[in-house]
């Protein structure tokens, strides 16, 4: 089951990535953990996979993260439904800045281990990401890294 402990973890957590501060937002997470990024196909491992997804991201949009329900399993999952709202200010997988806001609404799938979260696994509608961006999806340049 999600406890207590889980849910202030959670609290942090999107404290931190919301204000970009990534050792915060790392010192959540469990050093095994793994992000997987299910429209973009792809996985993340380790708190250093983390970082990389998290700069990606930071890099390229301007975002917060609230809003929205959370549902448990009984197997000690969270199901978060929530939202990105925010502008894209810097590349996108080789999409340039446009300066364009975003609302992307998302499911993250959220599971603990020894009293961290041990990752994330993230749904989204890409197409309508890059609807948003002014992009299309030939325009995404997966090996690209942000700067």
């Amino acid at each position: 089951m999600v406890s207590k402990e889980h849910l202030q973890m959670v609290a942090t957590h999107l404290a931190a990535e919301n204000e970009h501060r990534m050792e915060d937002t790392l010192a959540t997470l469990h050093t095994a953990c793994v992000f997987e990024d299910v429209p973009m196909q792809r996985i993340y491992n380790g708190r250093e996979g983390a970082r990389e997804y998290y700069a990606a991201w930071w890099h390229a949009f301007d975002l917060k993260v609230g809003g929205g329900t959370r549902h448990f399993t009984d197997e000690g999952l969270m199901i978060a439904e929530t939202r990105y709202v925010g502008r894209q200010v810097g590349d996108f997988f080789g999409i340039p800045a446009r300066q364009r806001p975003i609302e992307l609404q998302l499911a993250v799938v959220i599971g603990f281990r020894d009293g961290l979260m041990n990752g994330e696994r993230f749904y989204y509608d890409l197409l309508s990401l890059l609807r948003q961006i002014g992009a299309s999806p030939d325009e995404l340049q997966l090996d690209s890294r942000p700067e």
